[in-house]
């Protein structure tokens, strides 16, 4: 990652420019879209770093195995995957530089753009649709950095390709502890993802309510899920000592998703009303009923 700029604006040219799109995804240069610069008179920069430096500061090993044991006991909430979507017309997501509307909208924009170019594979329309249904978390008291944003790998050495990676993880306190900070960590080389500890967020949230739920989505829609905010991983490389061969072919997946992900993020706003019908036949197909959150 390049660091560019005086002490005041600091630009970070993000790796994830280079998964550019066919020009007809978005309304603005490919360029614009996840810029982490710093600038202290911009509230929506501000506050993506903000949350960026608590998340960074907070995330650790431990705290990361309290999130699980809370959260996987699957007892907060009971509803449908529609009531769940249409919570998040709440929520505007404070790690994104991107967009500044509620997630809601941004669930649609995907879904539509996926259905768009492929029309025939159904369980992909969906998967755009809930991707971010995790972030229900944030409704429960949980702060936006143990939430939305990035994520990286907990228990060994943090890459240089996280966000804000040079200033943000100093009061980190698994960066002091040895059993932590070395390349591999807590981890056997090649382990795999699987067995990876990834930061706390709505990503590893949403994979595991699903597979609790016995959702019928295919495995490459759970990568998807699981995955897409790892950016640091799919897009600029890191890991891949901690990685095996069938890790390949979950990247090919998560990168299918992400421009997707990123690049449909716009002003334009779905027809979400009218869209609702098919997208709940979906919901119907793989992930009925009232499910436990």
């Amino acid at each position: 990652m390049r660091v560019l700029g005086d002490t005041n604006t600091v630009t970070i040219i993000d790796p994830s420019e280079l998964l550019r799109p066919e020009p007809k995804f978005a309304k603005k240069p490919i360029g614009a879209f996840r810029d982490f610069s710093i600038d202290e008179s911009d509230p929506i920069k501000e506050r993506v770093r903000k949350t960026y430096e608590e998340m960074h500061t907070y995330q650790t090993v431990d705290f990361v195995k309290a999130k699980q044991e809370k959260w996987t006991k699957f007892d907060h909430l009971k509803c449908t995957m529609r009531e769940a979507l249409e919570r998040l017309n709440e929520l505007v997501d404070e790690s994104d530089p991107d967009v500044d509307i509620p997630n809601m909208i941004h669930a649609f924009q995907t879904a539509e753009r996926i259905r768009k170019d492929y029309p025939d594979d159904d369980w992909f329309h969906l998967t755009g649709l809930i991707h971010d249904a995790g972030k229900v978390m944030a409704f429960f008291d949980e702060p936006q950095w143990c939430v939305v944003g990035d994520t990286f790998v907990v228990g060994c050495n943090w890459s240089d390709n996280i966000v804000y990676r040079d200033t943000s993880f100093k009061k980190n306190v698994d960066g002091r502890n040895p059993k932590y900070n070395t390349k591999y960590g807590m981890y056997e080389p090649n382990c795999g993802l699987a067995k990876l500890t990834m930061s706390w967020g709505h990503d590893e949230y949403l994979y595991r309510m699903l597979v609790h739920n016995k959702t019928k989505l295919p495995p490459q829609a759970l990568y998807m899920i699981r995955f897409h905010s790892f950016y640091p991983w799919h897009t600029s490389g890191d890991y891949e000592h901690l990685m095996t061969e069938e890790d390949e072919d979950t990247k090919k997946w998560v990168l299918k998703f992400n421009q997707y992900d990123l690049y449909t993020k716009s002003t334009d706003i779905p027809d979400i009303q009218n869209l609702w019908p098919y997208y709940e036949s979906l919901i119907e197909k793989y992930i009925p009923g009232v499910l436990e959150w």
